[in-house]
């Protein structure tokens, strides 16, 4: 069949193990039930286009599996669902009808809602299973897998996703390889198709210099995007914030003087006490060098629910928070399932940040088999840089560091400053102005005034300490205004004998 021949003899091997698992699941499908138990929900879009192709390979698969035939096999038994809808494109209207000449399918035209309509197909016919066309990123995938019964309420039926983990470019590779024809709104820009009254060309795919003109919707660099060109109405009284935005409101730096972060380490080894943690206290002080405060540095075990509690706390309570270690495929590399139980989220495939792993590790591990490629679902942006070979992984206002010593950190570190200039990811404010004084007095006779300095200075921090019990007491200020620390280190000096202090670097 032609399809089958045209992924086996192209060279993308993502495609081909995509493929491989999609047509599995339609023959394990076609297994537990008849074909007059099946049904398939076309709508005209890329997806269900895709899957129309999938299930005629897989039929003939599943079909030669039974009787070793190679013979002809052009019918497609398989019946076939269409919601026809006023609100329809009439390009994906003419699109269906074309293609269900050209391949002969067994239209159940349906033009009442969805679950009215599925509730009589159902009564009237013997079906048990629908193969649908759901990707992981669509509204309705959340909580889906290949094989999902329908939601309660729901007219009860088996749910078969076969290209659930595929991703946009998958859909695309796809198409372009077999050659089949899809809907020529596609060609105009459009990346992801509703109804008339909520989908509009891809702005992202304008040519430029060009008031109506568009690229093709292959040529959306990311897939994560698709959905732009669907309208959105953000009322500025919900709450919600718009898709770019992810979660984080952007931070107005004349109003926002202090902002707090919050540093969280992964690791059993650390608390064990069996290596040090060293990237902790190199962050804290990369955060202070742009004047952000950290309000607390904690460890937590490699466990999920350490993690996700964790995250939790801190997440609701700072304008960010830093976690690092239990990044990888290692059983206790759990740090990126306990951001998402945070979130309350799944984690999910990213096409995106496979192909990055691809490029580093090889195809070897592929889709939902490889498990550094899952990322928490739908609050997830890669952070893009180009000295890094895999990009940082920020979820709202989670960022999620992989660093593993103080060079790497570094590196990540000087990204994230770049960055920093461009996009509102890491507000560079005014940055702390420190000045120490060491003093020989004992610890009693201090200790009243220095309680009374800090009420006077309410904005400046003042903390003691000493590098060895007999050694003299280091007072450090720090605040963002540079007269204000003089005047507190002033105030204090003036409270004793002159040469009672001492300043130092």
């Amino acid at each position: 069949m032609e399809i089958d021949k045209a992924i086996r003899e192209c060279d993308d091997r993502r495609l081909q193990t995509k493929y491989n698992n999609a047509t599995y699941i339609i023959q394990r499908a076609l297994a537990l039930y008849s074909i007059e138990e099946v049904a398939f929900s076309f709508n005209g879009g890329k997806d269900s286009t895709v899957l129309l192709h999938l299930l005629r390979a897989g039929y003939f698969l599943h079909k030669r599996g039974q009787n070793g035939a190679n013979g002809d096999l052009r019918d497609f038994p398989i019946r076939t669902i269409y919601f026809e809808s006023p609100c329809a494109f009439p390009e994906i209207n003419s699109f269906t009808y074309d293609t269900a000449a050209t391949y002969g399918l067994q239209l159940d035209i349906i033009r009442l809602d969805f679950k009215s309509g599925l509730e009589a197909l159902l009564k009237d016919k013997p079906i048990k299973a629908i193969f649908l066309g759901v990707r992981i990123g669509d509204p309705t995938a959340v909580g889906q897998e290949q094989f999902s019964p329908s939601s309660p309420g729901w007219p009860a039926f088996m749910r078969v996703n076969p290209i659930l983990d595929w991703s946009y470019r998958d859909v695309w590779a796809f198409l372009l390889n077999c050659k089949v024809k899809y809907c020529s709104l596609y060609d105009q820009g459009y990346t992801s198709i509703g109804s008339i009254y909520d989908t509009v060309p891809n702005a992202l795919l304008s040519i430029s210099n060009s008031s109506n003109k568009y690229k093709p919707a292959y040529l959306l660099a990311d897939g994560r995007l698709e959905r732009a060109g669907r309208v959105r109405k953000i009322s500025s009284t919900s709450g919600n914030y718009p898709t770019d935005s992810n979660g984080l409101i952007s931070l107005d730096l004349h109003k926002s003087s202090m902002l707090t972060a919050s540093v969280i380490a992964v690791g059993d080894e650390i608390l064990f006490g069996t290596i040090e943690d060293q990237l902790g206290p190199s962050l804290l002080r990369k955060l202070h060098s742009i004047g952000w405060s950290v309000s607390e540095l904690s460890v937590v075990h490699n466990n999920i629910d350490s993690v996700a509690e964790e995250v939790e706390r801190r997440k609701s309570t700072n304008d960010l928070v830093f976690i690092y270690g239990g990044v990888g495929p290692l059983h206790s590399d759990v740090t990126l399932a306990g951001v998402a139980k945070a979130f309350s989220v799944r984690l999910a495939p990213d096409e995106e940040f496979e192909e990055y792993l691809g490029n580093i590790i090889g195809y070897q591990c592929t889709g939902d088999r490889n498990e550094m490629a899952q990322l928490p679902e739908g609050i997830t942006e890669l952070l893009h840089h180009d000295k890094l070979p895999v990009p940082l992984i920020k979820c709202q206002n989670v960022i999620v560091l992989n660093a593993t010593n103080d060079s790497e950190l570094e590196k990540q570190w000087d990204c994230l400053i770049e960055l920093a200039k461009s996009i509102d990811l890491l507000p560079l404010l005014e940055p702390y102005v420190s000045k120490h004084v060491t003093t020989n007095l004992s610890d009693v006779e201090i200790a009243q005034p220095l309680s009374k300095l800090g009420l006077e200075f309410p904005d400046i921090f003042i903390g003691c300490y000493r590098k060895s019990r007999n050694g003299s007491l280091i007072i450090s200020f720090k605040g963002k205004d540079q007269a204000r620390v003089e005047a507190a280190v002033n105030a204090l000096c003036k409270k004793f004998r002159a040469g009672a202090f001492m300043e130092t670097d």
